[in-house]
């Protein structure tokens, strides 16, 4: 498994951020998974009466898509354990219930591919699901070895998007997934990283290359993509996956045993991880975002996070002083 990073703006950093925000200087235009631990501290949520899970367009086709789905890198990498399935199998049927499609997956999360290949025709409507996923290789034949054997573990003879995990050798392969765009195989091409030190370069390649994704990591403590990546992608019609949500639970290491402000419940938050993933969606650039879990209460939580009002920019400021104040 690849080793993970944190990274976080310092305290003279996130106070910079607040108060760049207060002054209308940060970028607001007209889309790897948090471990399970992150969600100790997480109630379920009461979602609205009759909601409906926001969605927004995919910039290259205008296709909808909703804004809440979720990541697969630890939780489903799971073997023959019948009572772990069974409960994933809950996941996503209430992921798809409560409105999520996206399932974001790749060949370096273990057995996830054949697993969510497995237990999503187990679902009441498989073929509803946006399926994701990534190569992670390097050369050209292997890369098509790869995204074949993805297809074949996926159980699908169409993927919805194909990207290049971490931008690994990212020049072959999004050459080939363009190639298998024009011949039907998979309908999306996208690139993806998940630390901060990455965001120059995904710029470069959006700018230059202009995929039809992009898939990188930004949270409430974590705004580097808010310098100028997010804004690339907007001027340059690139649709936004979000990882990283929760910065693999240290959002909640913070919050923990604390209330929710009285005025969360303007922009329909009841919970904290709801009141993470809200922050990231009240950012127009972002189309989805994909925290994992493989509790069937703790999905639905966080697919509450898609419904009601979204926070403006005085609500997002508003939201980042008052967890520095925490």
């Amino acid at each position: 498994m690849m080793k993970t990073e944190i990274i976080r703006l310092t305290r003279r950093e996130f106070t910079s951020q607040v108060c760049a925000l207060a002054a209308g200087s940060l970028f607001l235009p007209a889309y790897m998974q948090d471990n399970e631990i992150a969600y100790a501290d997480v109630k379920p949520a009461t979602l609205p009466h009759n909601p409906i899970m926001l969605k927004r367009k995919i910039p290259s086709t205008g296709e909808l898509l909703p804004v809440v789905g979720i990541g697969t890198w630890l939780q489903f990498d799971v073997q023959e354990n019948a009572t772990e399935k069974s409960e994933l199998i809950k996941v996503l049927n209430t992921m798809q219930e409560k409105g999520g499609t996206m399932i974001d997956c790749s060949p370096m999360y273990g057995n996830a591919e054949a697993v969510v290949g497995e237990l999503s025709q187990q679902t009441t409507k498989p073929d509803q699901f946006f399926y994701a996923t990534k190569v992670w290789t390097t050369g050209k034949e292997k890369g098509i070895r790869q995204m074949q054997d993805s297809m074949r573990k996926m159980r699908r003879k169409k993927l919805d998007l194909m990207q290049v995990h971490n931008l690994q050798d990212w020049k072959t392969h999004l050459a080939i997934i363009n190639e298998l765009k024009k011949e039907g195989l998979i309908r999306y091409s996208g690139i993806t990283h998940y630390t901060e030190s990455a965001h120059d370069e995904l710029e470069k390649i959006i700018k230059s290359n202009k995929p039809d994704f992009a898939q990188f990591n930004y949270s409430i403590r974590v705004l580097n993509a808010e310098k100028s990546l997010l804004k690339a992608c907007a001027d340059n019609g690139v649709a936004v996956i979000i990882n990283e949500p929760y910065e693999k639970g240290e959002l909640f290491s913070l919050t923990k045993g604390k209330p929710l402000p009285a005025w969360a419940s303007d922009y329909s938050i009841s919970s904290w991880g709801q009141y993470f993933l809200k922050f990231i969606l009240s950012h127009p650039a972002v189309n989805c975002v994909i925290p994992g879990t493989s509790n069937p209460k703790h999905v639905a939580d966080n697919m509450g996070a898609g419904y009601g009002e979204m926070p403006d920019e005085k609500g997002r400021k508003r939201m980042l002083e008052f967890l520095h104040k925490i």
